[in-house]
């Protein structure tokens, strides 16, 4: 007896693969980092390619989107640098007055511990 390309009879089922895959709010940075090397490279390839139209083109409106990006972290970074000098100055300001008043409390302390024991 000849079979045709048909098998009879139960078929077995097909094995399954389990892939264990991170949860999708903890990608890493690297996974990222690749996703805007990958647009960029896109946005160099696009002017390449013929594409004429910008207004419409997606990519020009990511690579557009990414300077503004840049442009508002180079000055949120400016802006933390200058809060941080502040800072590094008050800090070594209030040094000096810092010590003078511990100087003072511990004077303090040394002149109230005899009156107390004076009193009892």
């Amino acid at each position: 007896s000849s079979q045709s390309g048909s098998s009879v009879g139960p078929s077995s089922p097909e094995p399954t693969t389990v892939v264990n895959r991170p949860p999708s709010n903890e990608v890493p940075a690297a996974m990222a980092v690749a996703r805007l090397v990958a647009v960029a490279l896109l946005a160099a390839v696009a002017p390449l390619s013929g594409a004429t139209s910008t207004s419409s083109n997606p990519i020009r409106k990511v690579v557009t989107m990414l300077q503004a990006m840049q442009t508002k972290v180079t000055e949120e970074g400016a802006k933390a640098e200058e809060l941080f000098k502040t800072y590094m100055c008050y800090c070594k300001n209030s040094g000096g007055d810092l010590a003078a008043s511990i100087q003072a409390a511990e004077e303090k302390i040394a002149e109230l511990g005899p009156a107390i024991e004076g009193a009892e």
